[in-house]
């Protein structure tokens, strides 16, 4: 009973720990007083905590605001520069590494372009380690200051596969050729960082609702629009993963039975007609050898003449992104839903007024009217942003332990 007590006590005061540091975190700089009257933390144990928090330079003071009569007092926050996150990005065309402060202040970044071999897991693995170097050396960061580095992958990620040796994550990502490829444990064979994997939706979704538009919801879902489709489903603050990690894959879901081809295999899927990649295909008028990204660019411009072949593909692409969306607001009924991704952000300005007129025509009218339809607010890079986010995350949940190496653990999710 004695060691069970003294387990209580340390899970208590990590508690503590990771509350005030989640409090800095996102709304400091904050005073002791403060903390003490958000976190509902007696003033005894704000000071202790505090405390231990300066002792392990996890905080530090600056700064201080007037109070009501009596001496200033003392801000805190989080030490920016105490440690490091990596965030990675195994997009559609280049693999994006870049390497963070503490507060998510973007140091360095590494954008490795897919060559012919594409998505050969052989590749990618290769591309990632290169610009893991490369940002590492190039701000001359000590590599035992880094966190960890969390990785947005196409697919499903799933933690117990029956291959794995219990700390291998395995990806299965149907449109870019992964079957049950073992990421972590190629990894691993490069770097003895610690390594975070999740879908790249995920990641998204992470960033935009603690850092742009999904903000303050507690209900949410974050759409990543790009040459695929895919969502993060947010519930009572909480990302909603299922049994099997693969909740989301909004990209897949049927709107057309009997339907077009989708590269995941199957037919109808929601991303074979409105996906960059399929709308730039459909439209078929970009000059030979355009990049995607480029080519939906023309299309976009294309679509200034109202009746044209591309401002009807792109009336319709809006027409079944707005049904997918009253889908999801039937099905979760959030309070935001957020359009983000490269795609999502360069057709959004055009397309969201009929996106959300097309929400209201197929959604059930009361959960409409509750629900705001948004784009993201954090860019095109969102997705490596959220990706280091992983790492920060398992940070601020463990306390602030600096050690998270124990193990050599790969961390799914």
């Amino acid at each position: 009973m004695a060691e069970q007590g003294r387990r209580t006590v340390r899970d208590l005061r990590r508690g503590s720990r990771s509350a005030l540091l989640r409090h800095l975190y996102f709304e400091g700089p904050l005073s002791r007083h403060e903390l003490g009257r958000i976190s509902g933390l007696s003033s005894g144990s704000i000071s202790n905590v505090v405390g231990e928090l300066l002792a392990d330079g996890l905080v530090e003071e600056c700064g201080s605001v007037e109070s009501d009569g009596g001496r200033p007092r003392t801000l805190l926050r989080v030490t920016p520069g105490l440690a490091h996150l990596v965030g990675v990005d195994v997009g559609e065309t280049q693999v994006r590494v870049a390497l963070f402060d503490l507060a998510l202040g973007e140091l360095a970044a590494s954008d490795q372009p897919l060559s012919d071999c594409g998505h050969d897991v052989g590749h990618v693995v290769e591309l990632i380690l290169t610009g893991l170097s490369e940002v590492l050396e190039r701000t001359g960061v000590d590599r035992s200051t880094v966190l960890g580095v969390g990785i947005g992958v196409p697919g499903i990620v799933e933690q117990d596969h029956p291959d794995s040796d219990g700390d291998t994550a395995v990806v299965h990502g149907p449109t870019v050729g992964w079957d049950a490829v073992p990421l972590g444990r190629l990894l691993r064979a490069g770097t003895d960082l610690p390594l975070y994997i999740d879908n790249g939706a995920k990641t998204l979704g992470q960033a935009e609702m603690w850092f742009g538009a999904g903000r303050g919801a507690r209900n949410a879902v974050v759409v990543l629009f790009g040459s695929g489709v895919g969502a993060c489903v947010i519930t009572d603050g909480a990302r909603f993963r299922g049994s099997t990690s693969s909740a989301g894959e909004l990209g897949h879901t049927r709107v057309h039975v009997g339907g077009r081809h989708c590269r995941c295999g199957a037919r109808g899927c929601l991303e074979a007609y409105v996906g960059a990649e399929a709308l730039v295909a459909r439209w078929g008028d970009a000059p030979p050898g355009t990049s995607e990204k480029a080519g939906l660019a023309a299309l976009l411009e294309a679509a200034q003449q109202p009746h044209s072949k591309a401002a009807e593909l792109l009336r319709e692409a809006a027409e079944y992104l707005g049904a997918a969306i009253a889908d999801l607001i039937n099905l979760f009924n959030p309070e935001r839903i957020v359009i983000g991704g490269w795609a999502g952000l360069l057709l959004g300005p055009q397309l969201l007024p009929a996106i959300r007129d097309a929400a209201t025509d197929y959604a059930f009218s009361f959960p409409r009217a509750k629900t705001a339809i948004e784009l993201g607010s954090l860019g095109p890079d969102a997705v490596t942003l959220g990706a280091a986010a992983l790492p920060l995350s398992h940070f601020l949940d463990s306390g602030g332990s600096l050690s998270p190496r124990v193990g050599r653990r790969i961390h799914v999710g």
